[in-house]
């Protein structure tokens, strides 16, 4: 009955994507910027193809800025029943079937996880120790986060080449679970040859690898440990430099470089989208450029370093909040960064009871997604707004992400700590204590 039920709302996700092909919708969504980007935009993709058609380099200019290899696998999409749309909904079916085989093997995983500590948790805990019935619902709600999300509905009917990003770390994430170095590595180093930034994810993948290997040696930097980085990090970069070889085999030149990765460390396209870059450097002084675009790309890396030494033995969790800190931080983020890491964010739901801001940020995402598109009209169609009024609601949208991984990330710690404290704690007269997060 359990397994009818996930068929059946993997098939209602596709067919209302279907359904909604048949609309003006798909057409529209594909020239919102809070979908599309420069990066991500489907009609870049057919520039490619009619470049590459006339025999002339798609780096030559400004407009393509995919990689050389996914030039020439997107051609595939043109095989698919109807076309480029069957081919996007074929990437959601994969994105389906493995969100909810890694959401099942996760569960396990906690269980495991569970067993092997419960030994150190406290005797007043045991409300909030989980079970296999508590979390047998998971799968299920991460498989509906997913095929009913509005914005990773936006994202297939936009045509947006970040869901092939999603679908790439999604298979890295359950590669890890399944404690696969050699596939979970090649598919992390797809991911960052296409957008660059999970490239910081391979802090989290060595660290599960060296547990894994491991699971009793506590030191992090033993000539063991150092070993098993070395290996996770020798396949990555061994998978990286082959798709960038073969990058260069298949365009003739190192042209691509910049007009993919260049692309997004030094920001040149300031069209407006749902992150902070576009706005600030449109208001920078030239001289002062260079300086700001290292420090707010440093943004999405260096949060990497404290978050790896806090959770060194929670690298799941690492994982999840580096897709957390891309999303917001990176150069061109779309509503399919956010897609992804709201199909995962039920992982957690045992944390949820902790979280202090859900009705605030909630309301913050409804405002926001109602709101960007009719300032975006307001201010370049009809003329009766201006940048101030568009760059608010893209603020207010990265302050509303801001404010969920943090109220997640003091909801898991707090957790953390009632389990091997106890939920109950009382000062010494006896009163009832309060728990600060410092």
């Amino acid at each position: 009955m359990a397994a009818a039920g996930v068929y059946l709302l993997g098939l209602f996700g596709l067919l209302l994507r279907v359904g909604l092909n048949f609309t003006h919708l798909p057409s529209w969504l594909q020239t919102q910027n809070e979908v599309v980007t420069p990066l991500t935009s489907w009609k870049r993709v057919e520039e490619g193809f009619a470049l590459q058609k006339q025999l002339i380099s798609p780096y030559s200019g400004d407009i393509f800025h995919e990689t050389p290899l996914a030039l020439q696998a997107l051609k595939i999409a043109y095989y698919f029943p109807w076309k480029v749309t069957g081919f996007f909904l074929f990437l959601d079916l994969l994105t389906m079937m493995f969100l909810y085989k890694t959401s099942v093997a996760f569960v396990r995983h906690l269980i495991q996880v569970q067993n092997e500590e419960k030994k150190k948790y406290s005797t007043k805990a045991e409300s909030i120790i989980l079970t296999t019935d508590s979390l047998a619902w998971i799968p299920t709600i991460v498989l509906a986060c997913y095929s009913l999300n509005p914005m990773s509905i936006m994202t297939t009917l936009a045509m947006s080449t970040g869901a092939i990003s999603n679908l790439t770390i999604i298979l890295t994430f359950y590669y890890l679970l399944q404690g696969n170095r050699l596939l979970c590595t090649f598919f992390l180093s797809v991911s960052a040859y296409q957008s660059l930034y999970p490239l910081i994810f391979i802090v989290p993948v060595a660290l599960y690898f060296l547990k894994l290997s491991r699971p009793s040696m506590p030191s992090l930097v033993s000539v063991q440990a150092v070993s098993s980085y070395v290996q996770t990090c020798a396949l990555f970069f061994l998978f990286s430099a082959l798709l960038i070889g073969l990058s260069f085999v298949s365009e003739g030149s190192w042209e691509f470089l910049y007009s993919t990765y260049g692309f997004i460390l030094t920001v040149p396209d300031l069209t407006p989208n749902c992150g902070v870059f576009w706005y600030f450097f449109t208001e920078m002084f030239d001289h002062f450029r260079t300086f700001f675009v290292c420090v707010f790309q440093l943004n999405a890396v260096v949060y990497a370093v404290p978050l790896a030494v806090k959770f060194s033995e929670k690298p799941f969790f690492l994982m999840f909040l580096l897709i957390f800190v891309t999303s917001i931080f990176k150069s061109y983020p779309s509503y399919a960064d956010a897609s992804l890491y709201f199909s995962l964010l039920p992982l957690w739901k045992h944390t949820f009871s902790y979280m202090r801001n859900t009705l605030v940020v909630g309301g913050m995402y409804v405002c926001c997604g109602v709101l960007a598109p009719i300032l975006y009209h307001l201010w370049i169609f009809a003329g009766s707004a201006n940048a101030n009024f568009y760059f608010a609601i893209t603020l207010t949208y990265s302050a509303a992400q801001i404010f969920l991984v943090t109220d997640l990330l003091f909801a898991y710690l707090r957790r953390e700590y009632d389990l091997y404290n106890g939920t109950e704690h009382q000062n010494k007269d006896g009163s009832k204590a309060q728990i600060i997060l410092e």
